[in-house]
């Protein structure tokens, strides 16, 4: 997300914000991006990765689809939600981020253990 007030033809890097614990970007830590802004940081990517790698994915057939923060489709299923604002990311969005940070070399960020059970977890999502 982007700092409230923030100018877009001149965006510092305290106007990047993460999505998930509102923590304004700094420079020393890492930042994935989603769709149309949002974006979530390493500290919560691996708090999500470990969560949803270590849950299963939602069977209530009653439970309504989620909007998640970072793809911005609906999805019902497996997801991590912040529990300081209202922000949800969804399994692949989750892999997807941690693939990419895991491989890029400019930060030392490696992915949570439970790495089977993510993508199990996703590849039942997909199916």
């Amino acid at each position: 997300m982007h700092r409230n007030g923030a100018d877009p033809t001149n965006m510092q890097p305290g106007d990047f914000i993460c999505d998930f614990c509102l923590t304004p970007w700094d420079g020393t830590f890492p930042m994935v991006e989603g769709h149309k802004g949002s974006l979530i940081c390493g500290q919560c990517l691996s708090v999500a990765f470990a969560e949803a790698a270590t849950s299963s994915p939602s069977t209530d057939p009653a439970s309504e689809p989620r909007k998640c923060t970072m793809c911005l489709a609906e999805k019902d299923g497996a997801g991590w939600a912040s529990p300081l604002h209202d922000a949800w990311t969804c399994v692949t969005c989750i892999k997807r981020g941690s693939g990419k940070l895991h491989k890029d070399p400019d930060w030392d960020w490696r992915k949570p253990t439970g790495s089977k059970a993510m993508i199990d977890a996703v590849n039942d999502e997909d199916d």
